[in-house]
């Protein structure tokens, strides 16, 4: 009995391009409820405003890369980050992100008091 090589690989490519379809279909069917998301954005806002540095450390999700205690997971230590950058140099980070590393903008409009707060972390 003689089966042909090609056709697993065949059924493969369907398969995946069927799946490709499918999720940018899904994508589109999305954008209307990321778009009306994007639009009330200033409900996030008002909720970074009132969240302490802490609050903001658990829910942007720092706590996933430096640790629960602060100790560095998949990123750095924050503990004693006071001692190796200063204000500016944190809020910088926390702006701008680090290359290859951390992203910015997680915390807009709150990087000073998250500057503040990670520069007394002993």
């Amino acid at each position: 009995m003689n089966r042909n090589p090609i056709i697993p690989f065949v059924l493969i490519m369907v398969i995946g391009v069927a799946a490709m379809f499918l999720m940018s279909f899904k994508g589109v069917g999305d954008m209307k409820e990321i778009a009306a998301e994007q639009e009330k954005g200033g409900a996030e806002t008002e909720d970074l405003a009132s969240a302490t540095p802490e609050e903001l450390y658990q829910q942007k999700g720092c706590v996933a890369c430096h640790g629960g205690n602060y100790e560095g997971a998949t990123a750095p230590a924050l503990i004693g980050v006071g001692d190796k950058f200063s204000q500016e140099e944190i809020i910088e980070i926390l702006t701008n992100g680090t290359q290859g590393g951390m992203p910015g903008g997680l915390v807009p409009g709150q990087e000073e008091a998250m500057a503040e707060w990670l520069a007394g972390l002993e």
